[in-house]
């Protein structure tokens, strides 16, 4: 051993003798390493005081050694962790100078080394690790530049190329234990610095080891030594513990704050275990680990993914507190809600977890009942965000409502809490102002995509909190939210819609499901489809199918009650059927919805998904419904089915065929059929209580039609499985009904389609089929012409004693006559329409000797000479007969429908017709049939397509809410074109008179039109204002073929302020429609097609029109839906949702603003040459223009105020006529708001109790808005505080005056001034002249 500590000094006194430079610094060799290991292992105390001792005579000391070790540590690529070895054994060695040998430098070598192990080839830190103490790093920087020795020179990068190569785990784990001994003998509250560093070091190693460790046994050995050093950092000799731990948390931040991973496994279990044991001993740690949370809050990232992982990470340490701790930390975060927008945000996040995760929030297992408990301050600040400026917050904090709902609901206990809060108990003490009704309302229909489906989640979630009680609003809110362009906005809104529907039973959230949900069969998504048809079956069909398994018809009668009453059977019907199922039938048949559940059964019957016993239970339904009302002896004739049993059963019947009774169908027609034949079923005579008014009656008598024509409708469907003999005395009997044309309409086409099913029934094959129905078609046609025939030539004279109609004065042959020729009419309007059901049914059938008959009525009482010469009536039949007249246009049409030929020469006779017809019904009519005619001919209809948009501005709504359906379907299909004047004739539906034509107009220019034609509202945007204004300036409006009436037809003329409100409407719905590139263009198309041409004399600005159009242009540059968004037209529905983007994202949003700005400026700029000539062209009119252009100029130049000296430099007087402008418009709304806000605030008098509004409705309350409103505004607050003096010192004076009033001026007493005119010695130039310089000064320097 003595030759070896021999070998050592001798190399160490080599290497003391090279010199150290700026490239090259001594290092020792790994021998001599081995040999001081060796010696330092061996653990002898004489020889380790013989090597210090002979240390001098090689003119060495332990400092000297120290540095050497030090280098080495720093520079050798591979002994570095040996070095480090050797360096803490020598601290440990016995007897060895401790303070002499350990130096900050050294030890922070030792430290680097301990890095540089862990690092992997690249040399590059892991992302989300802290940088390493750099001010030792500079050191070591400055010191390696190629440190070495004797072929030991080795540059930094080439260190870390080796680095894998010398990688050792069990000398690692020798090292930490040796470090951890070290820190028993060393006190670092010396050397703060080296404390820092050491605990920098151990939080970083865990992040760098799990890419070097593969082995877990290996890394939690590596954990646990990482533990051992940070413990034995927190103790009193190495300084202050609270410092120390602040530190040490400090540093472990950035672990706690990456993915999950082993590191910050570590980390949080560090800081909730080994800390909070170390908390119990000293108040320091504790106090650390209290605040740890706070620290964490604001080092949180702000994109969603990693500020999850913080929140989390900070409720782990949040749960070790102590409860006082965690009151306080609640408090921080409740004002974090008010903060900046990233901590509202979180500060949303961490009261969502602490009331999910901290036990007992409302205090419901405390003994003492405190009003508001924490949970209570955490709920009121979460619904409060809920109305936050930043759209993702209150997304972010409904949807976390929803959680904490759906959560605490769970517990019966916390509900009653729940609804206090929210304002939803009946007995609350608090009912906010701004209740979650109204919240949820006008978040349902927030403009963020985010925020509407949060809100909706939130509905979904408070459903079980509302005991039935559902707001209205609310609910026609949801079912607005149905048909949202967001597939993932649509879909919440089912969800929130059919959670109601089927947590309540009550007629209007039944009502509003059936409007909202069904249409949705027709949705362009097929998951919408299918989730459509899904909630159908579960909540209608499945329903259906209980209710009806559930009772069973009763058998025998009860005793009569004369007092009786239809809704006392009403009542026994629905306690019999509970859970709202006559309620859901009813609602099924309504004409709004019956398109739609006929669309679903369809669906579900072709995926087999039907089931028999849901006709199974609609027999039983109307089994039971016959039999009580048997059962009280009331008469047969009265009963109806309950609404919408029948329809539900036709519709399933297709599919269910074997589960549809034939007696039981029997048994009903023959009950329908013999009391519709007596005549009962058309003016049934009722006796007693209450069923003798007409009403009553004449709602009988349209039930017992329904229900006669939906039987037939499921006869038509089950007769494949009907015997033949029943079939064909069945169709007999049809056939002989029809024959005498006496049904009404709804019935004859079930009947005509009932017989054509079941000739094909009796056939064998599809030819015989066809010729059994062309016979008893032909038969019908027979017996059609002769009454038709008939009643034409009874009426060919008209009828001078106007006894047709009115009743003979006297004499009983006038009276036989007009009830004849009545009863003719009734059978020839029959007959006319069963001709047209026969024809859709056989296309084939010929009808040649009807058209004749048909022609000669709708052309009766013609004007025309050449008509008068054809044999025919001499009087209008449209006068006389209306309802046939009708009756032949509509079979006409269908006629026309199978024969192309003969429609080819009716098509002008139709459009005619429609142009002139003073009847809406007829207009309606013809309007649909010419729909058809343009699917089944389009060439021939193209050219009359102008004159069929011309009821869209028809008086009557229905014929243009009809003609807007029709033409819009045409235009999806693209059986009719968007050109000519199409597009701008459907502008004015926009702002038509019905609410519900607008709203059809706004989807479909709103969703269909902008994906269809997206640059259909860019390429028409100067016409339309041109159209609008009906001024015939525009080349594209001169060369119209419009006439002028249709072009006042379709404008909006006028330069009042409804007709410019409703253009402006119109124009706003475009440019909505426009792309950020379009917008622009536009606002370039506008100044150079409106501006320019005013300035340049081509539109006449002296006449009205024009003026309206310039006016209406400076209004839309004004708007602010003109001005480029970056997110307008690009946002998806996945991008919408969103909370938030990428960096990417932000990147190009950002990129893409300021190149909007760029252009937009460039485009003002050059429009004010324009804004200039217009300007003096108006002054030089005198026209009232001039205020809207100077508005113009003031709105398009307000965000560029620093640059309107260069911009309006060929105008100063218009440049400072503009500043003046900008500046007294923005004094003036500033006293105008200030006044309406100290005059609000005044109204609050003293004299008055405040209003009772809850802290959960303290932001949302009206007043607060307005104060946050005034706040932000500088020159609104100084207004206001201007205002707000001057009402406190007229306050202040009447209180000293005690109501008297001030005295006037000549009564008060005021001192006597002498006037300089008395005395020529007073009287001088020189104050005049002095004044006047200095009025002359301020006049050069204004």
């Amino acid at each position: 051993m003595e030759e070896s500590i021999a070998r050592i000094l001798t190399e160490l006194e080599e290497i003391n003798q090279i010199p150290s430079t700026h490239t090259q610094s001594p290092l020792i060799s790994p021998s001599t390493l081995l040999d001081l290991q060796s010696l330092l292992s061996a653990a002898d105390a004489d020889l380790i005081s013989q090597f210090f001792d002979d240390l001098p005579s090689k003119s060495l000391s332990p400092s000297s050694l120290t540095n050497l070790l030090s280098f080495t540590m720093d520079s050798s690529p591979s002994h570095y962790l040996l070095a480090s070895k050797v360096y803490l054994s020598l601290l440990l060695s016995p007897n060895s100078p401790v303070f002499t040998l350990f130096t900050p430098i050294s030890f922070l070598s030792l430290l680097r080394s301990l890095r540089r192990t862990f690092k992997n080839r690249a040399s590059s830190q892991p992302e989300g690790s802290p940088p390493s103490n750099a001010p030792p790093n500079k050191k070591g920087k400055r010191g390696g530049k190629g440190r070495g020795a004797r072929g030991n020179v080795r540059s930094s990068g080439d260190c870390s190329e080796e680095v894998s190569d010398c990688f050792d785990i069990k000398e690692v784990f020798n090292v930490f234990e040796m470090l951890v001994s070290v820190l028993g003998l060393i006190h670092l509250d010396r050397f703060p610095d080296s404390l820092k560093s050491l605990v920098q070091t151990v939080c970083e190693i865990p992040l760098m080891a799990m890419e070097k460790i593969v082995n877990s046994g290996s890394f939690n050995r590596l954990m646990g030594l990482c533990s051992r050093v940070l413990s034995g950092v927190l103790r009193t000799e190495h300084g202050e513990m609270a410092n120390t731990a602040a530190e040490v948390l400090k540093a472990l931040s950035p672990l706690i704050l990456t993915a999950k991973s082993q590191a910050r496994s570590f980390a949080l279990e560090f800081v909730t275990q080994r800390m909070k044991e170390l908390g119990n001993e000293s108040d320091g740690v504790k106090k650390a680990v209290v605040n740890f949370p706070r620290y964490l809050a604001q080092k949180a990232p702000e994109k969603a993914e990693p500020r999850a992982l913080a929140v989390d990470s900070i409720m782990e340490v949040v749960k070790v507190m102590d409860f006082e701790d965690q009151i306080g930390y609640l408090d921080y975060v409740l004002k974090m809600t008010h903060g900046k927008a990233n901590l509202r945000l979180l500060g949303v996040d961490l009261i969502a977890m602490m009331l999910m995760s901290l036990r007992d929030p409302f205090g419901v297992d405390s003994e003492i009942k405190i009003r508001d408990y924490w949970g209570t301050k955490c709920l009121e600040a979460l619904i409060m965000r809920c109305s936050d400026l930043s759209a993702g917050i209150r997304a972010r904090a409904l949807s976390s409502l929803a959680q904490v709902v759906g959560f605490l609901s769970s517990d019966d206990r916390n509900k009653g809490v729940l609804k206090e809060v929210m304002g939803l108990s009946e007995d609350g003490e608090e009912r906010p102002q701004c209740g979650m009704n109204d919240l949820l309302r006008n978040r349902c229909m927030d403009e963020k995509a985010a925020v509407r489906k949060a809100a909706l989640l939130l509905v979904t979630k408070l459903i079980s909190l509302l005991d039935g009680s559902f707001d209205g609003i609310l609910l026609k809110t949801m079912g607005m939210a149905c048909s949202d362009p967001l597939v993932s906005i649509r879909k919440a809104a089912i969800s929130a819609l059919s959670e109601a529907f089927r947590t309540f039973s009550d007629e209007s959230v039944t009502t509003e499901w059936l409007h909202s949900v069904p249409r949705l069969i027709t949705d362009n998504e097929s998951s919408i489809q299918e989730e459509c048809e899904t909630l159908f079956l579960e909540l209608v069909l499945d329903r259906v199918s209980r209710a009806g398994s559930d009772c069973s018809p009763k058998k025998g009668s009860a005793s009569s009650d004369s007092h009786l009453t239809a809704k006392s059977l009403e009542r026994e019907m629905e306690l019999l059927f509970p859970g709202g199922i006559l309620v859901l039938l009813k609602g099924i048949c309504n004409g709004e919805v019956t398109p739609w559940v006929k669309k679903i059964c369809t669906s579900l019957g072709k995926k087999k998904r039907l089931k028999p016993k849901v006709a199974i239970a609609l027999q039983n339904i109307i089994k039971t419904s016959e039999s009580i009302w048997l059962s009280h002896s009331m008469p047969i004739e009265k009963w109806t089915a309950p609404a919408g049993a029948w329809f539900l059963l036709s519709e399933v019947s297709v599919y269910l065929l074997k589960a549809v009774d034939w007696e039981f169908l029997h048994h009903h027609w023959q009950l329908l059929d013999e009391h519709g034949a007596k005549g009962k079923f058309q003016s049934p005579r009722f006796q007693g209580n209450g069923y003798e008014d007409e009403e009553n009656i004449e709602s009988n008598s349209v039930a017992w039609a329904g229900d006669r024509v939906f039987l037939l409708q499921t006869i038509s469907n089950v007769s494949i499985e009907l015997p033949a003999e029943p079939a064909a005395d069945l169709a007999h009997n049809l056939l002989k009904r029809v024959e005498k044309f006496d049904m009404h309409s709804t019935e004859v086409n079930a009947h005509v389609k009932a017989l054509r099913t079941l000739c094909k029934l009796k056939s064998s094959n599809p030819e015989e089929a066809d010729q059994l129905v062309l016979r008893w078609g032909h038969q019908l046609l027979s017996k059609a012409y002769a009454i038709l025939e008939k009643y034409i030539s009874d009426n060919k004279e008209p009828n001078t004693s106007n006894s047709f109609f009115t009743p003979p004065r006297s004499g009983s042959r006038k009276r036989k006559r007009a009830a004849t020729m009545s009863r003719l009419l009734s059978k020839a309007v029959t007959a006319v329409y069963t001709v047209g059901s026969l024809v859709v049914v056989c296309p084939t059938a010929d009808v040649s000797s009807i058209v004749p008959l048909l022609y000669t009525v709708v052309t009766s009482g013609n004007s025309d000479p050449k008509l008068n010469k054809l044999p025919g009536p001499k009087v209008s039949l449209k006068q006389t007969a209306p309802s046939l007249y009708i009756q032949a246009w509509l079979t006409l049409g269908k006629i026309c429908l199978a024969d192309g030929k003969l429609a080819k020469s009716y098509i002008p006779l139709f459009v005619q017709e429609l142009e002139k017809s003073d009847c809406a019904a007829l207009r309606n009519n013809l309007v649909v049939m010419m729909a058809d005619f343009c699917v089944r001919y389009t060439a021939l209809v193209d050219c009359y397509i102008a004159k069929i948009t011309k009821c869209l501005r028809d008086p009557c709504e229905l014929v243009r809410r009809q003609t807007f359906i029709l033409l819009s379907r045409l235009l999806q299909r693209d059986y009719v074109k968007w050109r000519g004047v199409l597009f701008l004739r459907f502008l004015l539906c926009l702002v038509d008179e019905s609410e519900k034509i607008r709203q059809l107009a706004d989807f479909l220019f709103g969703n269909i039109l902008k994906a269809k034609a997206p640059l259909l509202a860019y390429n028409s945007f100067i016409e339309a204002v041109y159209v609008l204004n009906d001024c015939r300036a525009h080349n594209g409006h001169n060369d119209s073929k419009n006439s002028q009436m249709e072009g006042r037809l379709f404008s909006i003329r006028g330069n009042d302020e409804r007709s410019r409100t409703k253009r402006m409407r119109i124009y706003l719905c475009l440019l909505k429609q426009m792309a950020p590139e379009h917008l622009l263009a536009t606002f370039a198309k506008l100044c150079a097609e409106i501006l320019a041409a005013a300035s340049d004399g081509m539109l006449n600005i002296n006449d009205i029109t024009g003026q309206a159009v310039l006016q209406d242009a400076f209004q839309i540059l004004a708007c602010k839906e003109i001005r480029p968004s970056i997110h307008r037209g690009a946002a998806s529905d996945t991008a919408e949702v969103e909370e938030e983007g990428g960096d990417g994202a932000s990147a190009a949003a950002a990129k893409g603003r300021a190149i909007t700005q760029a252009v937009r400026k460039g485009l003002i700029q050059n429009t004010i040459p324009i804004f200039i000539e217009l300007k003096r062209l108006l002054e030089n009119k005198n026209s009232p223009l001039t205020g809207s252009l100077m508005e113009c100029l003031r709105v398009l130049l307000k965000d560029y105020k620093n640059e309107i000296d260069d911009m309006l430099v060929a105008d100063k007087q218009l440049q400072k006529e503009l500043i003046y402008d900008m500046q007294k418009y923005e004094s003036v709304k500033a006293r105008t708001t200030a006044a309406e806000a100290v005059a609000s605030m005044q109204n609050q008098s003293v004299f008055r109790s405040p209003p009772c509004v809850p802290k959960a409705a303290t932001e949302t309350h009206p007043e607060n808005n307005l104060n946050r409103k005034l706040s932000s505004d500088s020159k609104v607050a100084s207004a206001m505080a201007d205002a707000a003096a001057e009402a406190t010192a007229r306050s202040v004076l009447r209180e000293v005056n005690k109501g008297a009033m001030t005295p006037p001026l000549n009564s008060i007493s005021m001192p006597k001034l002498k006037s300089n005119q008395g005395g020529s010695s007073a009287k001088t130039d020189r104050p005049l002249n002095v004044l006047e310089s200095l009025r002359r000064r301020i006049d050069v320097e204004n």
